[in-house]
């Protein structure tokens, strides 16, 4: 059961398709058009008390506002200049997109040497205030997914020797 702040799954689906056809239909996204389509939300303030439901509207007027502002700088622009911004755009975003790739292969590379070392506890510790810096960090798959475990201190490895010497 829900709390009463809380939306249901399958409220919350609805709400979100019916904000989908909102935005794509370019139609103004506001709770009474959203309460209007609902099929069990009957009235506009259903939506803006409810925080999440709330948060969910903004979120959709946001994107909207931008999809418009972005639309209007594409209006007063020639279509020349729109491909030519355009395949800029997309030639920047793959940059950024391999970057983001090696960001990410390099720091679970020091990661996994870190913990090799038996630092990776220190390191956690470290990041314990920025919590939302790790969470992300895992999002992106940064972050080594094996468990780590300390060698013990009279472990010791023996170097390797090289070739025998001939004895005369």
């Amino acid at each position: 059961m829900t709390k009463p702040n809380e939306i249901a799954p399958s409220n919350n689906n609805e709400m979100r398709e019916i904000l989908e056809r909102l935005l794509a239909d370019d139609e103004d996204i506001t709770a009474r058009a959203v309460a209007r389509r609902h099929p069990s939300i009957n009235a506009a303030s259903s939506i803006t008390r409810s925080e999440p439901r709330s948060k969910l509207l903004a979120e959709y007027q946001q994107r909207q506002a931008e999809y418009r502002r972005w639309r209007a700088r594409v209006a007063r622009r020639s279509g020349a200049d729109t491909a030519t911004s355009l395949a800029d755009k997309n030639i920047q975003i793959a940059e950024l997109e391999s970057t983001v790739e090696l960001l990410t292969a390099s720091h679970l590379a020091m990661l996994r040497a870190v913990g090799e070392l038996g630092g990776f506890s220190k390191w956690a510790k470290f990041y314990e205030p920025y919590r939302e810096a790790r969470d992300k960090l895992a999002e992106l798959g940064a972050l080594p997914e094996a468990t780590v475990s300390t060698m013990s201190p009279d472990h010791h490895v023996k170097p390797a020797r090289g070739p025998a010497k001939k004895q005369r």
